[in-house]
């Protein structure tokens, strides 16, 4: 065992002594503020009955506290070079099993079934910024038993994610993540905090998912396509946006037709429509 990480002295001798380089590719940042961590775990809102499926440990700075609070913990680490490192860290705790892989490639139903009894995990991550939004749709839109996600992420990102109708950050991001989850911004994270230092501030956000979406809709398909057209330039009307959008067949008489019956201006943008507007626009066009 060696010790608790999450400082730069512990975090940059264990990575010296087992000859360890950041891997660029993989998006590698270590968290080095203990006030930041335990405001991940809080966020988390992780108990002795939670089984935490962590995205990326690392050198395992995280996974200790993850240890500490939860029943089990299941790490999946995509740098093989640091599987030894995590042996080491990690060998205090009989709660924690690590693979090496893809959280991309991963089978999350079977994980479930093996390591949780097939319960929903709570997902704790710092992720690698590039993937950050694939591996989140990914977990939100496919029946997988995930019930939250906290996770670390860039600020702006973060602020997409919560943001709402007229707001600079709101798109489709934020339309999709408010469909299949409740979002909760937790911390700022200043650059200043990890080892290296990244480019850009972070922030920690918690996505809590529904039971049950918050709006009904005859073809979700429908209504996120309408969503993605509004938002591809989203300085032109909704009605522009969608007539010249190769993904939908609808021209500008359609358009005018629905808005108009909705109580909406011609010439509004898709930036000032809410969840339930967009269900409702699919539904008529239908």
């Amino acid at each position: 065992m060696e010790g608790y990480l999450v400082n730069p002295k512990n975090t940059v001798e264990i990575l010296k002594r087992h000859n360890i380089h950041f891997q660029k590719k993989f998006g590698q940042n270590f968290l080095v503020d203990e006030h930041v961590m335990k405001k991940i775990i809080n966020a988390a809102q992780i108990t002795k009955d939670d089984c935490v499926l962590e995205i990326g440990p690392g050198i395992g700075t995280m996974t200790q506290f993850l240890c500490e609070v939860s029943g089990k913990v299941l790490a999946v680490e995509i740098d093989k070079t640091l599987i030894p490192v995590l042996e080491r860290t990690l060998s205090d705790y009989d709660n924690v099993s690590v693979i090496c892989g893809d959280i991309l490639r991963q089978d999350i139903k079977e994980l479930a079934e093996q390591y949780n009894n097939g319960r929903p995990f709570k997902v704790v991550a710092n992720l690698p910024y590039y993937i950050t939004t694939p591996i989140i749709m990914g977990f939100l839109e496919n029946d997988v038993p995930v019930e939250s996600i906290t996770v670390m992420v860039q600020k702006e990102v973060a602020e997409r994610m919560q943001a709402g109708p007229g707001s600079k950050a709101y798109g489709a991001l934020s339309l999709a993540v408010s469909y299949y989850a409740e979002a909760y911004l937790a911390a700022n994270v200043p650059q200043n905090c990890f080892i290296p230092r990244p480019n850009v501030a972070s922030a920690v956000i918690r996505l809590k998912k529904y039971k049950e979406p918050p709006v009904k809709v005859k073809n979700r398909e429908l209504m996120f396509a309408l969503i993605r057209a509004s938002f591809q330039q989203r300085r032109k009307t909704l009605c522009n946006g969608i007539k010249n959008n190769r993904e939908l067949n609808y021209g500008r008489e359609d358009v005018e037709r629905v808005l108009e019956q909705m109580g909406l201006d011609k010439g509004v943008r898709g930036e000032v429509l809410t969840l339930s507007q967009f269900a409702q626009m699919s539904d008529i066009l239908l």
